[in-house]
């Protein structure tokens, strides 16, 4: 478990400082909070060997947290697979998961977080472009098929028209055969910008799912909040199953049907708007309907201070392997009949998969877990068993049908090392903020906030102007935290002679007030 040095240099700190406090009545203060809980670092062994030696490459190469390559090239894979092969992670029942799965990659600006996401995805353009130029004779030759053809039928309108009178059997026969040959589709694998009515044009032609990849997802997410979106987010929602169709009518439009929905998802985010942001989403804001629980593929991984400039060329031969599995998985045939492939767990793998699914069913139907929390590891009972495939399909083809052990304690293995993730994730709803709170009494042991008689307005704060704090109400917010925790103590002022709005003051501990002189 990887802990930040300079926090353990503050708590010890604030503790050292908190023990000689005990002075004129006042109750010894404690440190604020960490904001952030400890997470489970990325172990290479959580990947399948075909891909763990490429997502090092990157990670040493761009000095970057493994966790975000590899984050991003599950879900790539993912979408890669679609809906044209499914897991049914009971031995006797019909539920069925497509394995597109949702990733969110947090991380402050100038860590390497989108460098390292589009070498991944690098290979699903890599991908278009192949198809593109399989495509582009194609559409050449349509372009000159349909050509031909409004000649024919302008033609045969012609002779229609001159015995339509006489023969008017005839004149049917003639304009019968005026129809236009469907246009070819290019085949695609992503897509960035795009509104949800294109979104949905495009999924009609590829009813086995495709990637829906932005660098910074927040635009997406705060799109979809606002008013008049609702249709959009639904959609989303809805191609999160991956197995269900959706039916579009507009006036204009008119009438679209799409066999399935079916969308990987995959993002990068700042850790200040994914915090503001999942506060939002679950204290009732218009996010609190379990979109953001279903990014399962979260991480926000610890951050070296050390960095090591590596210039060396990229390891073709472990890239060539992961090419490998992504031609592999692109070239994969639904059935003949349409209907996808189906996977089991074989024997020892059902009875792993079991005892986990019983546990964590029981685990979320306690009382000692955040609302939040439970809703996401709610979506865990298809992520589980679309890692395990997804695991499958990459190390194990042959083996078609059947997920092994290893497969399936591998994805545990991952369910394990992301919620980690995810609880740092939702301890934005469940902690605190304190980053205020963190400036304030800063500020207050350097000495820069004026006090009288001990103590000060937010008033007095907020004109300066700092970071932070530029307003009364984030200098009050940050205030009544410090006072929750010891450092200062709430005094509401009565109103003037003349009256007027009460104001409250905030006296500082003595220490403090003494060290501030």
């Amino acid at each position: 478990m990887s802990i930040d040095p300079m926090m353990q240099a503050r708590d010890y700190a604030e503790k050292a400082f908190a023990s000689e406090c005990q002075v004129d009545g006042w109750e010894d203060p404690q440190p604020l909070p960490n904001a952030l809980p400890p997470v489970a670092p990325f172990c290479y062994e959580l990947l399948p060997e075909s891909l763990r030696f490429w997502v090092s490459d990157i990670a040493e190469r761009m000095q970057c947290p493994p966790d975000f390559p590899a984050a991003s090239l599950v879900v790539a894979l993912s979408s890669l697979i679609g809906a044209r092969a499914v897991v049914q992670p009971k031995s006797r029942d019909d539920w069925a998961v497509v394995p597109n799965l949702w990733g969110l990659v947090v991380g402050r600006p100038g860590v390497m977080k989108s460098p390292a996401i589009a070498q991944v995805t690098g290979q699903l353009s890599r991908l278009e472009m192949a198809a593109k130029e399989e495509w582009e004779p194609v559409y050449d030759e349509w372009k000159l098929t349909c050509r031909v053809q409004e000649l024919a039928m302008k033609a045969r309108e012609k002779r229609a028209g001159k015995v339509a009178d006489t023969d008017p059997s005839e004149a049917r026969r003639l304009l019968a055969d005026d129809e236009m040959p469907d246009m070819p589709q290019r085949r695609r694998y992503m897509v960035n910008d795009t509104t949800v009515e294109k979104l949905g044009e495009v999924l009609e032609h590829h009813p086995n799912g495709l990637l829906v990849y932005r660098d910074e997802i927040h635009g997406l997410l705060r799109d979809m909040d606002k008013s008049g979106q609702e249709g959009a987010r639904a959609f989303y929602l809805q191609g999160f199953d991956g197995n269900q169709s959706y039916t579009v009518d507009r006036i204009i439009r008119g009438t679209h049907f799409i066999p399935r929905v079916c969308l990987a998802l995959l993002g990068g985010i700042q850790p200040g708007k994914v915090q503001q942001y999942v506060r939002d989403a679950v204290n009732g804001g218009s996010g609190d309907d379990g979109l953001l629980q279903r990014f399962g593929v979260a991480v926000w991984p610890d951050i070296s201070k050390e960095f090591k400039n590596v210039d060396r060329w990229p390891d073709t031969a472990a890239k060539g392997k992961v090419w490998d599995v992504f031609q592999r998985l692109s070239d994969l045939p639904a059935e003949e009949d349409g209907e996808p492939q189906v996977w089991k767990f074989s024997p020892e793998a059902q009875g792993l998969f079991s005892e986990w699914y019983t546990a964590i069913k029981t685990e979320i139907r306690g009382d000692h877990l955040h609302p939040a929390l439970v809703s996401h590891l709610s979506k865990y009972d298809k992520l589980i068993p679309a890692l395990a495939l997804v695991f499958a399909m990459t190390d194990r083809p042959e083996d078609q049908g059947v997920i092994h052990a290893q497969e399936t304690l591998m994805a545990l293995a991952w369910g394990d090392y992301l919620r980690s993730h995810a609880e740092r994730l939702y301890s934005a709803a469940t902690n605190p903020e304190t980053s205020g709170a963190e400036a304030l009494l800063k500020k207050l042991k350097k000495g820069l906030v004026t006090l009288q008689d001990g103590a000060f307005t937010p008033r007095s704060v907020a004109v300066k102007g700092w970071a932070g704090l530029a307003s009364v109400g984030d200098v009050r917010k940050a205030a009544e935290l410090l006072a929750d925790y010891g450092w200062l103590v709430a005094e509401d002022a009565k109103s003037g002679p003349r009256g007027g709005r009460p104001s409250t003051r905030y006296h500082v501990h003595p220490r403090i007030a003494e060290g501030s002189r």
